[in-house]
């Protein structure tokens, strides 16, 4: 059970995390990514101003505004769980990944006995449409709740999809609340990015499925001739995709470990909040433009690994964000507000008053690589999408 607070705190660091280890995710996922339609590595985009701007030797963007057709990264998670799930229900064998050259989605047919005929979620963007792209490929239905402030565009391509919508009149914590009630009906199945005590296994597939994005990553970096990152910054909302980065970087089984820094709203910053309380705290949440991260409470999965293994923390406002959109944007690439964040974040970790000791938590220096993930594009999330930047000075 988890309390609920406010959130006053901006910047949290673990030095100590650097030497945490755990295993990696599963083998196999990678290939099964590989094998399905429309799959290609979204692009890694070296935007040098800002390493110049940020103190570092180099930065890097992980551009994920457009994987699978979709406008985030979502659907490396989605796709991944929902192969495990279906080929559960309908063959008993969710421990098998597919084969590389098996046809994607290839257990398509009409569900046998016992397969969901709905697969239900909540959401507040990314991750919804996500789940309804791929209930329609795999030929079953999704029911999808959205949370209260989701832009209507969003919703409106998730109704695109297929989908069933249901709008909540509540915050994202209230549309999952929601969602598991509905999952409990007969043929459905919840679908959901977010982990609590008795339900931890398909938001366990969720985060193993993610493993693609960084392992994507790695070979790109070393592709454009660079050392290992130094640091990768991560836009959090319930945790899930930090918890995928800290589980890649901190199972290497030697070399170089990065820093990971999570970025989220701060006006919904469970992770830092509970990181400063030392146990999982809810946070009240309001209105921001960073919609895909306005989440109260942190997954029951991604804590532990965050608690011993992530460096550090940080909040920003929906202002920062903005101008980081405006910025990534006059550099080509296609940042919504969430995506932004991480360059907000980075820009608040290693800029302004006290830069020094958080550049010396995170071992951040004049030669460090450094990695953004883009989370999402400008068609994810319309909230304060960017208009002309303003020319050069």
């Amino acid at each position: 059970m988890t309390e609920t607070t406010t959130c006053s705190t901006a910047w949290y660091a673990r030095p100590a995390a650097r030497a945490w280890r755990c295993a990696p995710a599963p083998a196999g996922i990678a290939a099964f990514h590989a094998g399905l339609l429309g799959y290609r590595p979204t692009p890694l985009r070296e935007i040098p101003c800002l390493a110049d701007e940020l103190g570092v030797g180099r930065v890097f963007v992980k551009d994920e505004s457009d994987r699978f057709g979709l406008a985030a990264f979502k659907a490396l998670g989605v796709s991944w769980a929902v192969h495990l799930l279906l080929s559960r229900h309908r063959n008993g064998d969710a421990d098998r990944p597919r084969s590389h050259h098996e046809p994607p989605y290839a257990d398509r047919e009409p569900p046998r006995t016992g397969a969901p005929l709905w697969l239900v979620t909540a959401t507040d963007g990314n991750h919804g449409r996500a789940v309804a792209r791929t209930a329609r490929q795999c030929g079953v239905r999704a029911r999808v709740f959205v949370a209260e402030g989701v832009h209507p565009r969003a919703v409106a391509a998730i109704e695109a999809e297929g989908a069933e919508v249901v709008r909540v009149a509540g915050s994202y914590d209230t549309a999952v609340s929601l969602a598991e009630k509905a999952a409990g009906e007969p043929d459905s199945a919840l679908v959901q990015d977010m982990a609590w005590p008795g339900y931890e296994e398909v938001p366990g597939w969720i985060v193993d499925g993610c493993s693609t994005l960084f392992a994507e990553t790695d070979t790109q970096v070393r592709e454009a001739g660079s050392g290992p990152a130094g640091l990768v910054v991560v836009p959090t909302g319930v945790g899930s995709l930090a918890q995928a980065a800290v589980t890649h970087y901190r199972s290497r089984p030697s070399g170089p470990v990065p820093a990971t820094l999570t970025v989220e709203a701060d006006g919904a910053a469970c992770v830092l909040a509970s990181l400063a309380a030392g146990r999982p705290v809810t946070v009240e949440t309001g209105r921001t433009a960073l919609a895909g991260l306005n989440c109260g409470t942190v997954s029951s999965l991604a804590w532990p690994v965050l608690r011993d293994g992530l460096d550090a923390a940080v909040a920003v406002g929906d202002a920062d964000a903005a101008r980081a959109a405006r910025d990534l944007a006059a550099h080509g690439v296609s940042a919504g507000p969430c995506g932004a964040a991480s360059l907000a974040g980075a820009r608040a970790a290693l800029g302004g008053v006290g830069a020094p000791d958080r550049r010396a938590a995170l071992g951040v220096g004049p030669g460090t690589a450094v990695v953004l993930l883009c989370t999402e594009g400008t068609a994810a999330n319309p909230h304060g999408v960017p208009g002309p930047a303003p020319a050069p000075v």
